[in-house]
Formats: structure tokens, C-alpha cells, sequence
């Protein structure tokens, strides 16, 4: 494997990586990275695929817990949202109460009539007839967004199909494609570079390092730009054994560890 210690920028994801998916609490090693990081002012941008509460909430309790994140090094998918989707548009939107209160709160109109988008988010409990209702939406001509492309959601103990499982499901019933806000997709990690190159200019993909317990939904499509790609096993998975072998060889990340206090310990 290549030396980590010559990469000196940072993508980092949050859940399952800064904080723990159960206590939402640091991983061990979380708080240190980041005020490593700060003092020695290497480039970073923390880019999570938080929904369930508005950006500002999200960073400001990230911050209470220790996190020293300032907002320039912060990236999440609702402040892309109305790039992808107007506010003037029926939307229909899927996913916790939590996310449906934010979409509102940003200007967002909720449509289960005659939506012209619908827009999937993630949470624990979808039922039949919301996969019903979304089909028949999008056999009607609504686009499928989702919010992210996680493979796996992890909440309580049990792990659940994530977002991108589930667009893969209703774009297989439906023969709709579909477009995503946050990761992995291609706008935002291009803007994740241009947010980082206003802490250092000259800074490519092939510079960037990304931190992630979603090796699938994360790491794959960063390794598609040239980003080094490193697993942390202390999210969804908690054995490599579990995902890597069925991984293709060029799916597989270039290091693997525990957590943040491993990574920690070769920079």
C-alpha cells in the first residue's frame, strides 16, 4: 500500500466514522483527528450525508460534542438540494419526520397528488404502500431523487437497505433513473474540492484522502476521481470479512482500519 502520511487533505465522512451510529457520541480518535487537523492546519472538509436535521443544527451539535468543525470545512446534501430541485416544483418526499420538517423548512412544498419530483431519504420503517405510491408517481412521469446513495443504514443494532439500495429497487421496477444530491455523486464531491481549494488552492482529487465506513456508497466513487480511499471498521461494518470479499478488486480501498485513532496514528 501507498504511505497515507503524503496525503495532506482530508474528505471525512461523519456517521459511522466521526460518531458512533448507536449514542451518536466520538469514535475514539474523532475529536483528536480533527484538532490535528486544525493546529496543524492541513485542508479537510467533513462532507456527511446528514438529512434528518437542517445544516446549521447538524455542525452546531457536531461542535457541542467536541468536534471542532468550522463551517467552511463543512458540506452536507441539503445545501445542494436547490440546485437539484426548484422549490417552485411538486415535490413529494419520503424519509423521516425529522427530514420532511427540514425539506418544509427551507420553502419546500410537499406534493402526494401530482408531484413532479420524488425525493427519497432514509429511514428504518418503509412500507408497501409508499413504495406503492412512489411507483405510481414515477409510471406517471415524476423524476426519482435521492438525497444520498448510502448502501447501508445502520440504526439500533440492525442495519437496513440504505438510499441507494433503495433507488436501485424502484429504478429496476420502474425503468426511471435517477439522480442523486450527496454522495458519491459527481456534484458533490466537485463541490467538496471547490469548497476545500478556498483552504488551499492547488489542490486536486489525487491529493485528497477520504475517510468513510461506507465503502461502497462513499469510497468507490471517490476512487473514481483519484481520491485515496480508506475504510474504517467502526460504522456499518465491524469486519472487513464482511463486505471486502465481495468487493471487485478495483471497489476494494487502499487501507483499512479500525477507526479514527488508527488513522490518527499514521499521519
Amino acid at each position: 500500500m501507498n504511505d497515507i502520511n503524503k496525503q495532506k487533505t482530508y474528505f471525512i465522512d461523519v456517521q459511522g466514522t466521526l460518531i458512533d451510529d448507536a449514542d451518536r457520541l466520538p469514535i475514539r480518535g474523532s475529536v483528536e483527528f480533527i484538532d490535528s487537523l486544525n493546529e496543524q492546519k492541513i485542508p479537510y472538509m467533513v462532507i456527511t450525508n446528514n438529512t434528518k436535521h437542517s445544516s446549521e443544527e447538524f455542525l452546531n451539535y457536531l461542535n457541542s460534542i467536541g468536534l471542532n468543525i468550522k463551517k467552511d470545512h463543512y458540506l452536507d446534501p441539503l445545501m445542494l438540494l436547490e440546485s437539484k430541485i426548484a422549490k417552485d416544483e411538486g415535490l413529494a418526499a419520503y424519509g423521516t419526520k425529522e427530514f420532511l420538517n427540514v425539506v418544509v423548512s427551507m420553502g419546500y412544498t410537499l406534493d402526494y397528488e401530482n408531484p413532479k419530483t420524488v425525493l427519497v431519504s432514509i429511514k428504518n420503517d418503509y412500507n408497501s404502500e409508499e413504495y406503492a405510491q412512489i411507483i405510481d408517481f414515477l409510471l406517471s412521469g415524476a423524476k426519482l431523487v435521492g438525497m444520498h446513495e448510502t448502501t447501508i443504514y445502520a440504526k439500533n443494532s440492525k442495519r437496513y437497505p440504505g438510499v441507494g439500495a433503495i433507488l436501485k429497487m424502484l429504478s429496476f421496477a420502474t425503468s426511471v433513473s435517477y439522480e442523486v444530491v450527496g454522495k458519491p455523486s459527481d456534484n458533490f464531491y466537485k463541490e467538496a474540492l471547490s469548497r476545500v481549494k478556498q483552504q488551499d488552492e492547488t489542490i486536486e482529487f489525487g491529493d485528497i484522502t477520504i475517510i468513510s465506513d461506507d465503502v461502497k456508497g462513499d469510497l468507490t466513487g471517490a476512487a473514481i476521481f483519484g481520491m485515496k480511499t480508506v475504510f474504517v471498521l467502526s460504522g456499518k461494518y465491524r469486519k472487513a470479512e464482511e463486505i471486502i470479499p465481495l468487493l471487485k478488486e478495483d471497489e476494494k480501498p487502499d487501507f483499512i482500519f479500525n477507526d479514527m485513532q488508527e488513522v490518527m496514528e499514521r499521519l
